[in-house]
């Protein structure tokens, strides 16, 4: 029998999806567990085994070449272990050692959720066809990883590309990840929620606190909604014409949850990155949203795999 799916997984700080890909990026078989975030690390690690024993009971998992990993970070490919800021029972935890025991012989790469994203978009989405690219997934928090050269640059540890820890205010307030000012201080979901409420944005009758409430108040003109929204995009602008500066990236890809704001965000984006994106190389660097979807790590971590497994069948869309 054929050896053409990867068993894909996507691991956050609100879910552990698992599937298997075939080499059009459809996913054949899901399972799907909501992550312990609190719990010990063995218990989160018990949902992920939960996950991989439901694909490799399916029929199919006897065509299963090789895994692919995409977890929150930051991730250490090179020695397999995870230490994702959302999920504090995992400090250097040895994630793909963990999945060996489940999956045996088959290889295993691990990745970046973020750097995922942007395989699964070079493979077939915003970011295919181009020589450089950011992916960024702005959400709860704000990852993201390269494309240089025509090829998904992971770099050394899995994590290259991660652009919500760049700090884009010196003094700005204190990022869980010990820095300060981090974009994802300011961009992320969550931050833009609690920056309008202190600006004097009120939640409507039902009483959602979350950045698609803040979205709806900024496209009916609450100044508050509209001023943290801005502010967010200016952070995204900074660290995109930061990046492009450094490794000429010729566009930006934005998906996750905030991106679906549509021009609320993308709008105030694209006027901030010219103010950014000053210097001749990068002024024609452009910002467009993803479109892989909510299957884009899934995806992304399948195609990494088989890329790093060197499968011929996910190779055609490189």
């Amino acid at each position: 029998m054929a050896r053409d799916l990867i068993a894909a997984l996507d691991i956050g700080g609100t879910k552990i999806a698992g599937a298997l890909v075939d080499g059009a990026g459809k996913l054949v078989v899901r399972a799907r567990r909501a992550t312990p975030a609190r719990e010990p690390g063995a218990v989160v690690m018990g949902e992920v085994r939960a996950v991989l024993e439901e694909l490799a009971g399916s029929a199919q998992w006897s065509r299963v070449a090789a895994v692919g990993i995409g977890s929150a970070g930051p991730v250490d490919a090179s020695v397999g272990t995870v230490s994702p800021v959302n999920i504090p029972g995992w400090r250097d935890f040895p994630l793909v050692a963990g999945v060996r025991e489940t999956t045996g012989a088959l290889p295993v790469t691990l990745v970046g959720d973020g750097v995922a994203m942007t395989a699964a978009e070079s493979w077939q989405g915003a970011a295919r066809g181009r020589a450089g690219a950011l992916c960024m997934v702005v959400s709860t928090g704000v990852g993201g990883g390269l494309v240089l050269d025509g090829r998904l640059y992971p770099g050394p540890t899995g994590n290259a590309g991660h652009i919500g820890h760049i700090s884009v205010e010196l003094d700005g307030d204190p990022c869980p990840c010990g820095a300060r000012g981090c974009v994802e201080r300011i961009a992320s979901g969550p931050n833009i929620a609690r920056r309008a409420l202190a600006l004097g944005w009120r939640p409507g009758p039902g009483g959602d606190t979350g950045a698609a409430a803040v979205a709806e108040a900024a496209r009916a003109g609450d100044p508050a909604a509209r001023a943290s929204f801005e502010r967010a995009a200016r952070a995204l602008a900074a660290g995109i014409a930061a990046t492009a500066t450094l490794v000429e990236i010729e566009v930006a890809v934005v998906g996750g949850g905030v991106a679906g704001a549509g021009e609320v965000l993308f709008g105030p984006l694209r006027r901030a990155l010219r103010d950014y994106a000053t210097l001749s190389f990068v002024r024609d660097l452009t910002v467009v949203p993803a479109e892989m979807g909510t299957d884009a790590g899934l995806v992304g971590a399948a195609v990494a795999a088989a890329w790093e497994a060197r499968l011929d069948g996910f190779a055609a869309s490189r």
